[in-house]
């Protein structure tokens, strides 16, 4: 009785696992009728966009030269962000309105060597300190006048990507 139990039971989980399998053709019979009905609406597409479209006749245009002007556009430098502090100079002639910070420290030492590169590089490069930040600013120039000052940080930042401007 034992084997009729356990060989039957055998052939239920067979059967079980063989039943609910899918068949490979099944698959390649759905894809195939999806691939033909596509194919034959891409094909009605086209003969109907084919009888559907308007014949265009040319149309001539003429067209007038008109003289051209030329126009230049001024900057407008009131837009450019200004950074304020209270900074006094360390090592350095003097500080103008507006200047442009390519470096800032919080050792002297360091700030002095970017200093002596930007001098041998032709800046009149100085040294300001901020005692807010306890930091000290490398300034490679200094200007009365935004436009300029903006027109140098933009050339500066060539080299000192993080250029920026200050203003006393």
């Amino acid at each position: 009785m034992k084997k009729f139990m356990v060989l039957g039971a055998a052939m239920c989980i067979a059967m079980a696992f063989t039943g609910c399998k899918s068949s490979e053709s099944a698959y390649k019979k759905a894809y195939e009728k999806a691939k033909s009905q596509e194919q034959t609406s891409t094909d009605n597409d086209d003969s109907s966009t084919q009888q559907d479209a308007p014949v265009v006749a040319p149309v001539e245009t003429q067209t007038q030269t008109q003289p051209v002007t030329e126009t230049r556009t001024v900057d407008n430098y009131d837009n450019e962000p200004v950074r304020r502090e209270n900074v006094s100079v360390v090592n350095g002639a003097g500080l103008k309105a507006y200047s442009v910070v390519v470096g800032s420290f919080v050792v002297k030492a360091n700030a002095e060597g970017l200093q002596q590169r930007l001098k041998n590089a032709g800046y009149d490069a100085q040294v300001a300190y901020n005692a807010g930040n306890n930091m000290y600013r490398v300034v490679a120039t200094t200007y009365d006048s935004k436009a300029s000052a903006v027109q140098s940080r933009n050339q500066l930042r060539a080299t000192y990507t993080d250029a920026w401007l200050l203003s006393k």
